[in-house]
């Protein structure tokens, strides 16, 4: 049997939206873990979104969740938990549209700290369209003016914290940009 042929990061996997594993990254104080991207043309064109990605070869959304993690922050000492909320979208971005299905899953860590091997393992994309990281406390997020992904990701972390994991992934609303 022929290799499928590969293709570019964002297509869609087997005729459908991208398959992605998003994680929700907590640390001891209750702070989320999100990178600052942007177009990778117009650094002015910005937001700010969980780390994750693609599923690669027949990994399981749980492996790619922590496989990305450790690419874009270098943060491996994780507690993986259970699925929190599905989202598909579709937005442009680097000159094309990606469309999406994608899963969160919350995550707990002591380690606040990037290291240098999470820089390194970003794509060529990623290193130009991702911009830093930051951990934001509730409030924080809750009075940003920035654009954040997803959108009402202020709510649904403060109903998190404040009720603890839903019984079951909530289905977000699909947002389309």
């Amino acid at each position: 049997m022929a290799a499928e042929p590969a293709r570019p990061a964002g297509d869609s996997h087997d005729g459908g939206p991208r398959r992605v594993a998003r994680v929700v990254l907590l640390d001891p104080r209750d702070r989320i873990l999100l990178l600052h991207g942007h177009e990778p043309d117009d650094p002015a064109d910005d937001w700010w979104f969980t780390p994750g990605g693609g599923l690669e070869g027949d990994e399981t959304r749980e492996q790619a969740a922590l496989r990305e993690l450790a690419e874009e922050t270098g943060i491996t000492e994780v507690e993986l938990g259970p699925v929190l909320w599905r989202r598909q979208c579709s937005f442009p971005f680097a000159g094309r549209r990606w469309h999406q299905d994608e899963w969160y899953y919350l995550a707990r860590t002591t380690r606040t700290t990037r290291t240098a091997t999470g820089a390194t393992a970003l794509t060529e994309l990623e290193r130009r369209s991702v911009a830093g990281v930051r951990w934001w406390t509730y409030p924080e997020l809750a009075r940003a003016h920035e654009t954040v992904y997803p959108t009402r990701l202020a709510e649904l972390l403060r109903t998190l914290l404040e009720e603890g994991p839903p019984a079951g992934p909530v289905t977000l609303d699909t947002e389309i940009v």
